[in-house]
């Protein structure tokens, strides 16, 4: 005996190939407004900061040194940490800028 032909139910129509990538493109358009664009706009923001550093401001670095700004290079910057104390740390390291008179306030 032979096994009988099973019925076959109609094959499924072809799916659109854009509904396939839909999901793929909805994420990638999610990571760009939640992710991406922030962070460009962080970067930029975290740049021009750092171009408009001067003698006089007050500054965290990202280590952590507070500090008052005594010179500016075109890629370092000279930092008074404590009277007498001065070091030299690179402008990309300045996280924050801080108001006036915040290092008298902390010392």
């Amino acid at each position: 005996m032979f096994i009988s032909d099973a019925i076959a139910a109609p094959a499924a129509g072809a799916q659109d190939p854009i509904m396939g990538l839909l999901p793929f493109i909805i994420i990638f358009v999610l990571f760009y407004f939640m992710l991406i664009r922030p962070q460009m706009k962080r970067a930029k923001e975290q740049k021009k900061m750092v171009d408009a550093l001067q003698k006089g401001d007050e500054v965290i670095t990202t280590g952590g040194l507070l500090g008052k700004i005594t010179k500016v290079g075109e890629q370092f910057v000279s930092l008074e940490i404590a009277e007498n104390v001065t070091i030299q740390v690179q402008k990309q390291t300045v996280q924050t800028l801080l108001p006036k008179g915040t290092v008298k306030s902390a010392a």
